[in-house]
């Protein structure tokens, strides 16, 4: 769910966050409607976390791409919830043979939502600006482009070497498009190109987007999208019941008898890269830079507790889901086994263990729960340190201060922090590097995959953290609604296809 480039603490503690739920799972299909439709309702979605600004340049946490991306803001390409890369302001592409060149042919007739017409101009000059300035999130995701010009309609972006994730790349942060010189204020204001422009911020309560009429696409289905940000779960079931809001967001799935009880709403799951994950702070000096000392915590877990506990999601022994490139089921490299895990902490020399976990408040407690009674069972004390976002950040994330921490990680193919020694996970292993270097570096799909997945069964191996599951998008629908998204809600949220009926 964090971005996956080094970010500044400012840019941090601004965002607001990271979008965090605490339930996943599989795929249950959406409510059907049968009564005609109202273009001009207004829809109340609920979400969990809200953005400390809107400045999608320069702030992280995915509570901004969830909403702003493929709604308000748009790149060239964009991708599907089920991860597909679709044509977005490019009407189409090409990729020459040698992976060296991409030729982009943009659509006429787009504006932004301040009336002004979209050029081959603004693509360049976003690209370029993106590209030549660190304080833009994702910048370093355009450091192998040599060049980007335009010829006409056609945007040509040429590479110093292959990048097997560009286009992946493009379809988020790294590629979105602004008007050249915009002086809107970003924090506050928004100037897409999208089906839906920004038109009010109630800071601590919602966010309001209204149809943008001159839209180059096919208009959206409602004319107001309202976000209400209620964190806690009762609060969220009690204003579905009082007919509040239409969908709601980051659920739990232990809810679904009362969510369901008066037939106005159906809970809905739906795959997701949202992981689950235990980070091991691996500092020399650490019990938990010894492997031994890992790989008997991963084999003190029960995995399946977390997935019965939460009523969704499923197991994850890697840190590839099922959704990205280069997945494998690596259950084989660290099965639940207390005995296993005490002889291991035996022959590393370690006895009365005691450790810290430090956790975001709003998680499900059902989380460190499991992992105090299952870690206790093999001789190890956990203590659970459970603080606010901001103070995770600071703690974890920039000064790694920190024994085990748990937070859900929703960004999909961001394999890249495993190969990252700076991150905050502290995992520094070179084979690793180099396989997923070389991933990048090629050009064919299968083979990107195939590297992925050598370099993902090397870390599991290592016990370089652990991932105590793949969560799903936990979704609670009204019956009058049609078109909510239900994979991958927690990393973004298309709401173009969103209806609502006036029956």
């Amino acid at each position: 769910m964090l971005r996956r480039t080094t970010l500044a603490a400012t840019a941090l503690l601004a965002a607001g966050a990271l979008l965090l739920t605490a339930c996943t799972g599989g795929s249950t299909p959406s409510p059907t409607v049968t009564a005609e439709t109202d273009p001009d309702a207004s829809a109340v979605i609920r979400l969990v976390l809200e953005p400390g600004n809107l400045d999608i340049r320069e702030t992280a946490g995915a509570a901004l791409d969830q909403i702003l991306v493929d709604n308000v803001y748009q790149g060239l390409v964009s991708r599907t919830p089920e991860q597909d890369i679709v044509p977005a302001l490019a009407e189409d592409w090409t990729v020459s043979d040698d992976g060296l060149t991409y030729t982009f042919t943009l659509r006429e007739g787009v504006t932004f939502h301040d009336g002004q017409e979209l050029t081959p101009q603004d693509v360049v000059w976003s690209l370029q600006t993106r590209k030549d300035t660190p304080e833009w999130l994702d910048s370093a995701r355009l450091a192998d482009v040599a060049s980007i010009t335009a010829n006409g309609q056609e945007v040509i972006l040429t590479l110093t070497e292959p990048d097997s994730s560009l286009l992946w790349n493009m379809t988020g942060r790294a590629g979105l498009i602004f008007k050249e010189d915009d002086t809107v204020d970003y924090k506050t204001a928004a100037n897409g190109t999208g089906p839906f422009q920004l038109t009010s911020w109630k800071q601590g309560d919602s966010i309001t987007f209204e149809r943008y009429a001159d839209y180059w696409g096919e208009q959206a289905k409602v004319a107001e999208i309202v976000f209400d940000y209620i964190p806690d779960n009762q609060a969220a079931l009690n204003a579905a019941l009082a007919g509040e809001v239409d969908a709601v967001t980051g659920f739990d799935a232990n809810l679904k008898e009362q969510i369901e009880a008066t037939g106005d709403f159906a809970l809905v799951l739906g795959a997701s890269t949202d992981k689950g994950t235990l980070a091991f702070n691996q500092a020399p000096g650490s019990p938990l830079a010894d492997e031994r000392v890992r790989q008997a915590i991963r084999q003190a877990i029960d995995h399946d507790a977390f997935v019965e506990a939460l009523a969704s999601g499923e197991t994850l022994y890697g840190p590839i889901p099922s959704l990205d490139p280069g997945y494998e089921d690596l259950s084989d490299v660290a099965p639940y086994d207390p005995e296993a895990a005490k002889a291991l902490l035996a022959e590393a020399g370690v006895e009365d263990l005691t450790l810290e976990l430090t956790i975001p408040s709003f998680y499900s407690t059902a989380i460190p729960q499991i992992l105090v009674s299952d870690l206790n069972e093999v001789g190890i004390t956990l203590q659970v340190n459970s603080v606010d976002f901001p103070t995770w950040l600071n703690d974890v994330y920039i000064n790694k201060d920190y024994d085990l921490s748990f937070v859900l990680h929703t960004e999909a193919r961001d394999f890249e922090n495993w190969a990252n020694p700076d991150y905050y996970f502290t995992y520094d292993n070179a084979q690793v590097q180099d396989l997923y270097a070389q991933s990048l570096a090629a050009t064919d799909e299968a083979e990107a995959a195939d590297l992925l997945a050598q370099a993902a069964r090397i870390v599991s191996e290592d016990a370089a953290g652990d991932w105590l599951f793949n969560g799903a998008s936990v979704v609670a629908v009204g019956t009058d609604i049609t078109g909510m998204p239900s994979i991958n809600v927690n990393e973004r949220l298309n709401l173009a296809e969103l209806a609502k009926s006036n029956g």
